[in-house]
């Protein structure tokens, strides 16, 4: 056989190879779906179960190393951190934001960096939550959640780390709170100065602080104010609440069926298309009470880039908020931009304290396959040393510079990048 004959046998032996993939993997997508989806494999032990919000503790794997988003490996460290790891999730999603993929998990990466790593579950809000608001999640919720943890770890000192609003309910816990066991706050793409201008957050409040004038005018003749509301009727359902998420990347959803088709028969692809797309179609009911805590002062008033949030009848100090703070934004993040979350590190009155610009945008900075190089292993290198029995002196750190890490043995390559965008 010629060497032309046996190129064509070949490409004709690899289309037919794609062809039959591409069959397979068309009918576990269209029938099989629940096979293809990889979220939330990480086993937890249930830590507390309580009417909505839960807690979950994820232990060491029996694995000596746990697989990448890149195809690398990353081994396990067995000697924990003194203080544990919280993760606070926002609300209206679900808790696989924090485990959407075996290789595109935080909660397996955290645990393999050395950290008791705890998760808050706020579980999945009915029509009866609808009149819960901020403080019963930031003060009430999380007061519960952190002194389970506590019992649970025997460590009294704990490192908070929330994605967007779950970002700012750890600050609003610690300025109500002043816990003094509060060691670290990690915050990504978490909306502080909405006055800005910039991205979605800040262009509604402006609408909304535009309207103002008028509502407070018709309010002196009816009773139509948002505070006066009942909190039932503003509760998002979960269909809104997965439209606004996927707003935040308008181009990606309408592309993804497109890329699913020319990728079929790549069965990594059509895993993580078929994860990511049960994740965002699955959000979760936004309740009222929240909602009209947020707009009905704290947004529409900006009062967070005062320092001083009032919340019913508390008040969240976060100027004066001691412990050490670790911010981030997501570079093309069009809902929560680097300007209206970088006030964070002005307002607190911390020591040690930085503001970094991480790729991705409102979910990719959080979820994508860039994430674990860059949040992930940063928020990693900043907590180690931060997360020892004695606590290291205070310094202040420069917004925006990173401090020195200790050097980490490079991943060893293990087959082919994944798919995952």
């Amino acid at each position: 056989m010629n060497k032309l004959a046996r190129i064509a046998l070949d490409q004709g032996l690899a289309l037919n190879q794609r062809l039959a993939a591409s069959t397979a993997n068309s009918i576990d997508w269209l029938f099989k779906r629940d096979t293809l989806i990889q979220s939330g494999r990480t086993w937890f032990e249930l830590v507390h179960d309580g009417d909505l919000m839960a807690v979950r503790y994820y232990e060491l794997p029996e694995e000596d190393e746990i697989e990448l988003v890149n195809g690398s490996t990353m081994p396990i460290e067995r000697e924990q951190h003194a203080v544990p790891l919280v993760l606070v999730p926002p609300l209206g999603v679900t808790t696989e934001t924090f485990d959407l993929m075996p290789q595109r998990s935080l909660v397996r990466y955290m645990v393999a960096r050395g950290f008791k790593v705890y998760l808050l579950d706020w579980g999945k809000p009915k029509k009866e939550h609808a009149r819960l608001g901020i403080l019963d999640y930031c003060d009430d919720m999380m007061g519960t959640a952190l002194e389970k943890i506590r019992r649970h770890s025997g460590s009294k000192d704990l490192s908070l780390m929330g994605w967007c609003m779950g970002g700012l309910l750890c600050l609003f816990y610690q300025g109500i709170n002043r816990d003094r066991h509060i060691r670290n706050i990690v915050t990504v793409a978490s909306p502080i100065d909405v006055e800005t201008g910039k991205g979605v957050i800040a262009r509604v409040a402006g609408v909304a602080q535009a309207l103002d004038g008028p509502a407070q005018l018709v309010s002196n003749y009816s009773n139509l104010r948002l505070n006066t509301l009942d909190p039932a009727r503003l509760s998002l359902p979960d269909w809104a609440t997965t439209i606004v998420f996927k707003m935040t990347d308008p181009i990606g959803s309408v592309t993804t069926y497109w890329d699913l088709v020319t990728r079929l028969w790549d069965r990594e692809f059509v895993e993580s298309h078929s994860t990511t797309s049960d994740y965002l179609n699955n959000m979760l009911r936004y309740p009222g009470g929240v909602l009209q805590d947020m707009a009905g002062g704290v947004v529409m008033e900006n009062q967070i880039a005062g320092g001083k949030v009032k919340i019913r009848d508390k008040v969240a100090e976060i100027d004066r908020i001691d412990c050490n703070l670790l911010a981030f934004a997501g570079e093309s993040d069009n809902l929560v931009p680097a300007e209206v979350a970088e006030r964070s590190v002005e307002l607190v009155a911390s020591r040690d304290k930085e503001f970094r610009v991480a790729p991705g945008g409102h979910m990719g900075v959080i979820i994508g396959s860039k994430a674990p190089g860059a949040v992930w292993a940063e928020s990693a290198d900043w907590l180690e040393p931060r997360s020892q029995s004695t606590p290291m002196k205070q310094r202040k750190t420069a917004t925006g510079r990173k401090p020195k890490a200790r050097p980490r043995a490079k991943p060893k390559l293990r087959g082919r990048a994944s798919a995952a965008s």
